[in-house]
């Protein structure tokens, strides 16, 4: 059955004996390092959400920043396409006023031309009239102041601008 005796005695001393030893050597240093372990993994979190936080308000400034060169970018666009478009319209205006200028030169020249032309027409005709009617009446006729009768003539059958008109 049970035994009593000066073993089980010496055994329990020995157990406590161990255990006292044994939380004095090991025990408390093994607690102490996982106190400080816990310690350290606790300020790595901690650092690691203060990381987090600084990274995130940090990404949100580059955003903000991001969105505000974006609008920026499209703003700058905006104004070189509008300044483009007005020099685009300027350079055409330009040119369609360099264009009508040319156009009323052009037509002026040629109206000069024509009255030119038509002046010569009557003195031609005029000599020719002249050289006509000598013939019929037989004989040369000659002064200026036949070939002025003929080119007063020859402007009330056909007026300048009555000939210009028509062509």
């Amino acid at each position: 059955m049970l035994d009593f005796s000066v073993t089980l005695g010496i055994t329990i001393f020995n157990i406590a004996f161990l255990c006292v030893i044994l939380r004095v050597i090991l025990w408390k240093p093994v607690t102490k390092f996982m106190a400080d372990r816990a310690k350290r993994v606790q300020d790595s979190i901690n650092q690691s959400e203060r990381v987090k936080t600084e990274a995130d308000v940090l990404l949100a400034r580059y955003k903000a920043q991001l969105t505000t060169a974006e609008t920026e970018a499209k703003n700058i666009i905006v104004k070189a396409r509008e300044q483009a478009e007005a020099e685009a319209e300027k350079i055409v205006a330009s040119g369609r006023a360099s264009a009508e200028e040319l156009l009323t030169a052009a037509r002026k020249q040629l109206e000069t031309e024509k009255r030119a032309a038509m002046a010569a027409f009557r003195q031609e005709a005029a000599a020719l009239v002249v050289a006509a009617a000598g013939r019929l009446a037989g004989r040369e006729m000659k002064g200026d102041d036949n070939r002025q009768y003929a080119a007063m003539l020859l402007e009330k059958a056909v007026p300048v601008s009555e000939a210009v008109d028509k062509d």
